[in-house]
């Protein structure tokens, strides 16, 4: 699925200087570069992975990392990356999606500009996928559009929201 939807810059192998930046920086916190310490993941059903691969592979610039079945449940599981950090989007096969992440709840994935936002609102729109937006909140917000998943899960999509600047601000004096 490597380049499937691919909406914007991102590292395109392992080897990225990008990505290992990312090692280097979970290095001088953690003392291992591959360290699972922190939020690593977020596990969503899906009713259909094959679609759900793609929908994420598109709006949010994930690939494929990690695919297996899983022998005690008897489901296919597939793990979603977007290559800017060690964070997954784990994907478990299931006959019927009981309870989607639906707003307020979501996941929110930022995107390189706003013509970036509009375009993919664009998509959407004419796939029927978009819940809500564009909308420009200002900062720390941004600008913002909610989307709907194969399952009814939400993403979020965004430009400007800051989220990397109040990190990395939050602990200076």
């Amino acid at each position: 699925m490597r380049g499937v939807g691919k909406t914007g810059p991102r590292p395109q192998s392992w080897d990225d200087p990008r990505r290992r930046a990312i090692g280097c920086a979970l290095a001088k916190r953690t003392g291992d570069p591959l360290s699972d310490v922190g939020l690593t993941h977020v596990a969503l059903p899906a009713g259909d992975l094959e679609k759900s691969i793609a929908f994420y592979a598109h709006y949010a610039r994930m690939e494929i990392v990690h695919r297996r079945r899983d022998s005690e449940r008897g489901s296919d599981v597939v793990w979603l990356a977007d290559g800017t950090r060690p964070f997954v989007i784990v994907l478990i096969a299931v006959e019927k999606v009981e309870h989607p992440m639906k707003p307020i709840a979501h996941l929110g994935v930022g995107c390189a500009s706003r013509d970036e936002v509009d375009r993919l609102c664009d998509d959407a729109r004419r796939t029927g996928v978009l819940l809500l937006g564009p909308v420009d909140s200002g900062p720390p917000v941004g600008y913002w559009a909610l989307l709907s998943d194969p399952d009814g899960h939400t993403l979020e999509i965004s430009f400007g929201q800051e989220v990397g600047r109040t990190v990395s601000g939050a602990n200076q004096p």
